[in-house]
């Protein structure tokens, strides 16, 4: 065979550059079926995560409703905003007056009054009433016959709310989501102490996610070793046992800890029958409930990382250790626990990022002083419709978990999280 590849001939330049071409064509027909084999999956990333989250951030900032409707207002104010005049001059009036019959008759201006409500309440019935009071004949002057209507056009503090909605892109959905606001001389100042509810949520959203991860933890690293380590047959009845709860909605596992933990319920009838309570205790509505349920609705999320890591730990390592002198104790937290830890980072973590998002839980299980920012967020999103401050809100849990996951690539390392 040696002395058949010696003997062969040279290829000839034009069969050197064919065999070229037919490389670089096999070499990209290559690339392009690998390109194929993903484009699903990309496809699916770009659609059901990238296109919903730029949207939702470019919703965060986007302002264009006020901006539309009273661009000559708005222009004016600028120019008067900048001076230290307690009321605008009488063009600023007259522009808003024209602008608001226009409007009116379009159809706009209750978006426009929703708009600024937002910023400011009152906002909405001021500006609507003020409609209902002009006419389409009424001329000016203005400003004497808008302070007839309402006293409230003559404050630094209206005007300076309707310029500051009139940007086109604002950061004031962000601002409200960290109870921040601008006073009239655009100043960045905290919110009245009964109107701060956002930070005290995501605190407390960043708390139960903390609590429900570490019991979680608690809860399910034993599971996972007797998975992992009993015999195969036993393992598997226990592994349908841990994965049972998927059969089910979230919804019923949820109200099943209703019954379960109500005054009247299964663990109060234990604890009265035990003799370890003389009255029946408030377990449901409170946060030992939304801690309670959502561990468990969440334990096999923990289950599974950790169980997928340890049946890949060699038992000789502890064996071997034992061997060498260490006591089971010293063998396995010195020796079997470190070569988990992959597992116990991924499973902390998806449980942590589940956690932050949770609402029908909190909702249902959880009190007044135990709903988390998801709460608020749908309450947004469903009830007020001020649908930019939710994606502001969602942009900054969005952001709080981006931090988490930085934090966690420089303490941990992200390549020593292990699924499997």
């Amino acid at each position: 065979m040696t002395a058949t590849i010696l003997d062969a001939e040279p290829l000839s330049a034009a069969e050197r550059r064919s065999l070229k071409s037919r490389l670089r064509r096999a070499e990209r027909m290559g690339r392009v079926r690998a390109y194929a084999a993903v484009a699903p999956l990309l496809a699916f990333i770009l659609l059901a995560f990238v296109v919903p989250i730029t949207l939702m951030l470019i919703n965060s900032v986007q302002n264009p409703v006020v901006a539309s409707q009273f661009p000559r207002t708005l222009t004016a104010l600028a120019a008067w905003g900048r001076t230290a005049e307690p009321t605008p001059p009488e063009g600023v009036y007259e522009a808003f007056a024209e602008e608001l019959k226009v409007s009116r008759k379009a159809g706009e201006l209750s978006k426009v009054a929703t708009r600024l409500n937002y910023d400011s309440g009152g906002m909405r019935s001021l500006l609507m009433g003020t409609a209902r009071r002009i006419k389409d004949g009424d001329t000016g002057p203005w400003k004497e016959r808008l302070l007839a209507v309402d006293a409230a056009w003559g404050k630094r503090e209206t005007w300076a709310v309707f310029r500051q909605a009139g940007d086109p892109f604002t950061a004031g959905y962000y601002l409200a989501a960290l109870d921040l606001r601008r006073d009239a001389d655009d100043q960045i100042v905290r919110q009245p102490e009964d109107q701060r509810l956002y930070v005290d949520a995501m605190s407390r959203t960043l708390w139960v996610g903390a609590l429900v991860t570490f019991f979680t933890l608690l809860a399910g690293y034993p599971v996972a070793y007797l998975l992992a380590t009993l015999p195969p047959k036993t393992g598997n009845l226990l592994m349908i046992c841990v994965l049972l709860p998927f059969w089910t909605s979230l919804l019923v596992r949820t109200t099943s800890w209703i019954v379960i933990l109500q005054r009247e319920g299964l663990f109060n009838d234990l604890l009265m029958a035990l003799g370890l309570i003389d009255e029946r205790v408030q377990l449901i509505f409170n946060r030992f409930g939304v801690v309670t349920a959502m561990t468990h609705i969440l334990l096999p999320f923990m289950i599974l990382p950790i169980y997928s890591v340890m049946k890949q730990v060699p038992p000789s390592l502890v064996r071997a250790a034992r061997s060498l002198g260490a006591g089971p104790v010293t063998a396995f937290f010195k020796v079997y626990v470190p070569q988990t830890m992959p597992g116990v980072s991924a499973g902390a973590l998806l449980v942590f990022i589940l956690a932050l998002g949770y609402y029908i839980t909190p909702a249902l299980v959880g009190g007044p002083a135990d709903q988390m920012i998801s709460y608020f967020i749908a309450d947004h999103i469903g009830r007020s419709l001020n649908w930019g401050l939710a994606s502001a809100l969602g942009g900054v849990l969005l952001a709080g978990v981006l931090a988490l996951y930085a934090v966690y690539d420089r303490l941990v390392g992200v390549t020593n999280v292990k699924l499997g």
